[in-house]
């Protein structure tokens, strides 16, 4: 429709009347970074927009850009196109780009994570709902057996299974994404079991959390631990890059899992070759969508990337108005952390 805020381009998603892209994947002028993973912000745009919160990140990701960095709730005006960002609960500095322009008022989420009571990720600012009369929702985990347990439940496991190797006198080595799940893996489990040690990859994520003021226990480098004994005992995170790499050999025997919300299906641990798998998502669950799509009272929603054709029929069971848009964004395995 002639009078969308956003509609798509062979670059991404882009805003006619302001002239600018949110989280494109081909190089633009000017970009509206929803947040830091590869899928969303990559290199060669000249001009960066993004939440406060998430410079550091994009810096360390990105390296040297022309970024402007907006605080969560304070509005720019670009174009006649008022545009704000809210938080998304996603990782640190993730942010939903409201655009206000003409009467309308679009949200686009990016991604983001709606906590319960008790799940509140406490590396980054929580999801807040904003009301726009359409919304653009992702859809990683759009379908209804995508369902989170508490995850001081899952935190819980975590200790036990940490605290089982130890015991044993092996390393446990946990896999999750380097920036965003290994923050909150670090904020989550119980510090005083052993020693944690991280891979670069992760470490340099752990520096622009903790110049942000995230608070994380203290972590070692692999490439820095010699005394064997000590990484018998050791919680070893590590991008699931990493894998079956060169790198693990330092720890001997070892246990392994990965902690994503991809872990619901057994069969993705057992292709995996995994002794264990947590249930540990930085997305919305089913539910979770759910709540978010009608927070927002909109009585039109776009769906990208996951599930889209799943969510867009259950959109018009609920009598919305419900499209999708095809997009490059994929789940965070696009991670391009280099094994090292």
């Amino acid at each position: 429709m002639s009078s969308d805020l956003v509609v798509q381009r062979p670059e991404g998603l882009y805003c006619p009347p302001g002239d600018f892209f949110i989280d494109p994947w081909r190089p633009v002028d000017r970009a509206v970074i929803t947040h830091a993973h590869a899928d969303h912000a990559r290199r060669g745009h000249a001009h960066y927009l993004a939440a406060a919160p998430a410079e550091g990140v994009l810096r360390a990701r990105l390296g040297e850009v022309t970024l402007q960095a907006l605080a969560y709730g304070e509005a720019v005006e670009h174009r006649g196109v008022r545009i704000c960002l809210h938080p998304a609960g996603h990782v640190l500095g993730s942010a939903q780009v409201r655009l206000a322009h003409g009467g309308q008022v679009w949200v686009a989420s990016g991604d983001y994570f709606v906590s319960g009571a008790d799940d509140h990720n406490p590396t980054c600012a929580p999801f807040e709902p904003v009301r726009c009369d359409c919304f653009i929702t992702e859809s990683t985990f759009g379908l209804p057996v995508y369902r989170w347990r508490p995850q001081r439940e899952v935190y819980a496991d975590i200790d036990a299974w940490w605290r089982a190797n130890a015991a044993e006198g092996r390393a446990s080595v946990l896999f999750g994404y380097s920036f965003g799940k290994a923050q909150r893996l670090l904020a989550g489990v119980d510090a005083s079991i052993g020693p944690i040690v991280v891979h670069g990859a992760v470490e340099a994520l752990n520096a622009a959390y903790r110049a942000a003021g995230v608070a994380l226990p203290p972590t070692l480098l692999g490439t820095e631990v010699s005394d064997k004994a000590l990484l018998q005992r050791a919680l070893v995170v590590a991008p699931p890059s990493v894998q079956g790499s060169p790198w693990l050999r330092r720890f001997g025997d070892y246990a392994d899992a990965f902690a994503s919300g991809w872990m619901q299906l057994r069969g993705t641990r057992r292709r995996q070759g995994l002794d264990r798998g947590f249930v540990l998502s930085d997305h919305a669950d089913w539910p979770g969508l759910q709540r978010a799509i009608a927070a927002t009272g909109a009585s039109r929603v776009i769906v990208t990337h996951g599930y889209e054709a799943v969510m867009v029929r259950w959109l018009s069971g609920q009598g919305l108005q419900a499209g999708s848009f095809a997009t490059e964004y994929g789940d965070d395995r696009l991670e391009p952390d280099a094994v090292a």
